[in-house]
């Protein structure tokens, strides 16, 4: 049992997985386990800030698409494009068709391919198409949509850092965080994300959280397997493409929930 003091992890956590001010005071692996327990946390942060984004655009006047622009920018501000970035990064890997280590390689280049490019463009799109009629449908549903594809992201991070899970690189985030988190605080933590955050979206008035959760853990979960036997492991643009796809997944069950 981990003996790090929670403010340790969610400076590690705020530290590492946004561009906030907070100074990593540790870089072991308890920390990274406290850390990255914590990351859903940070995902109540991050997509509070793209709510209040939303719900500020719509009182001045804006339409539902803007303030979907609005909330889909947030994020990727405070995390300085590393998600995105990570995603595409994943994609030419995959997308490459090359060994192993070839992919790695490719994911470590600086620029982006074809198939980072079409990633890019097609979740950026789903991201704002959802989160548009999430709003058109109410200020509420659009800010609870903020919320939930914020932590669902974090979450996935956090069961993406469980054990067992191998990291493909012996450097980097990816290696840092791999195999911290043991798996039954992975799955308790998951199962009060999904408790609460089902009774929070019954008390607003906003069905689907629990569907859009499981199936946004479900698609990062895949996604993660596949990355497994293309790499070997994780890494740290792996981690940016689950956080991605699980906050996309979790926008498009939310919007056709509506």
């Amino acid at each position: 049992m981990s003996k790090t003091p929670p403010l340790d992890g969610l400076r590690f956590a705020f530290g590492t997985l946004t561009v906030l001010p907070v100074t990593v005071t540790r870089w072991d692996r308890e920390a990274a386990r406290a850390g990255m327990l914590a990351a859903p946390v940070v995902g109540v942060v991050v997509g509070g800030c793209a709510a209040g984004a939303g719900l500020l655009l719509l009182l001045l006047g804006a339409s539902p698409l803007l303030a979907a622009v609005g909330s889909a920018a947030v994020p990727a501000v405070l995390t300085r494009g590393l998600h995105l970035d990570g995603l595409a990064d994943t994609a030419d890997g995959l997308g490459s068709g090359k060994p192993a280590e070839d992919a790695l390689r490719i994911m470590k280049q600086s620029d982006i391919g074809p198939f980072g490019v079409l990633a890019l463009v097609f979740v950026v799109l789903a991201q704002v198409a959802a989160l548009s009629q999430l709003y058109g449908g109410s200020w509420g549903r659009g800010a609870v949509g903020a919320v939930v594809s914020g932590v669902v992201a974090r979450l996935a991070l956090t069961l993406a850092a469980r054990t067992g899970v191998p990291a493909a690189r012996p450097e980097g985030l990816g290696a840092a965080v791999a195999g911290v988190v043991p798996v039954h605080s992975a799955v308790g933590l998951t199962a009060g994300v999904v408790v609460v955050g089902g009774v929070c979206g019954w008390g607003l008035g906003v069905y689907g959280v629990v569907p859009a959760v499981v199936v946004a853990l479900v698609v990062a979960e895949l996604l993660l397997r596949h990355c497994r036997r293309r790499f070997g492991g994780v890494t740290g643009d792996v981690f940016g493409g689950l956080a991605e796809s699980a906050a996309t997944a979790a926008l498009l069950v939310l919007s056709l929930n509506g």
